[in-house]
């Protein structure tokens, strides 16, 4: 939506993936899984290329794999980085890129607790304020100071309403009981920008992921794009950063800077 309206965006990716699982059984090939990281990496720019951003950057580190797997204490992996490494190596990018918003993972994330997700979630906040101080990093480039930073949330009310549009179709949802005992983070939302209208674009950057998204799954395309749009129009996020005047809540993650 924010690209095709002019905005510029660029991605910053932490790690290869090289501990990803090939969650597509027609992606479940040996010449896969021997080059998963290259196919990955295709994968996101693929997927970039779909959502519009300009460029890809990746951070340089290893996938640290899922919570409590070996991989997690790799010294080259992601989790095991040095913070202030990390941090200096992401303020070098947003002082390349120079972005008036953050979009980034959150510290709360308890439905899906990845290290290298908890990782973002820790550098975010010391790059955004590092990156447009002159006297942090100045190897990293001139400073520039974003203005504000979000934390990407899924709101219990979107899967309620989801589950309520299956049942109004007649189709059997993929949302079972646990699902619904989840902790969710409702009353942190600040923001819900109403997005259906690019709904499409989100679902084929999501196909583009061939070895993480099955086609077939009901969870991710048991409903048709403008169904979902009608059951839930928006993408939630958590205002976690904001130096300019723009009241809450909001509807447009660039208020207050227009």
């Amino acid at each position: 939506m924010y690209t095709d309206s002019g905005v510029v965006a660029s991605l910053v990716c932490c790690t290869g993936g090289e501990e990803g699982e090939v969650l597509n059984p027609a992606m479940d090939r040996p010449e896969v899984l021997e080059n998963i990281e290259q196919v990955r990496r295709q994968e996101l720019a693929a997927a970039a290329d779909i959502l519009g951003y300009s460029s890809v950057h990746y951070l340089g580190y290893r996938d640290s794999g899922m919570e409590d797997s070996e991989t997690n204490s790799d010294p080259r992996c992601f989790a095991q980085a040095p913070l202030d490494e990390a941090v200096g190596r992401l303020v070098g990018f947003i002082r390349q890129e120079r972005p008036h918003v953050i979009v980034t993972y959150g510290p709360d994330q308890q439905g899906y607790r990845h290290p290298d997700h908890l990782r973002v979630a820790e550098i975010s906040s010391p790059a955004f304020d590092a990156a447009g101080d002159c006297d942090a990093f100045p190897e990293a480039g001139e400073p520039w100071q974003p203005l504000k930073m979000y934390y990407v949330t899924w709101s219990g009310l979107r899967l309620h309403a989801l589950h309520a549009k299956f049942q109004e179709l007649g189709l059997e949802s993929p949302y079972e009981e646990r699902w619904f005992n989840r902790e969710f983070n409702d009353a942190s939302i600040t923001t819900r920008v109403d997005c259906s209208a690019h709904f499409h674009r989100r679902s084929a950057a999501l196909l583009a992921h061939a070895t993480q998204v099955d086609p077939e799954s009901k969870f991710w395309f048991g409903l048709a794009d403008h169904h979902v749009a009608e059951a839930y129009p928006y993408e939630d996020y958590e205002r976690a950063r904001c130096l300019v005047d723009a009241q809450i809540p909001e509807i447009d993650l660039f208020a207050g800077i227009h």
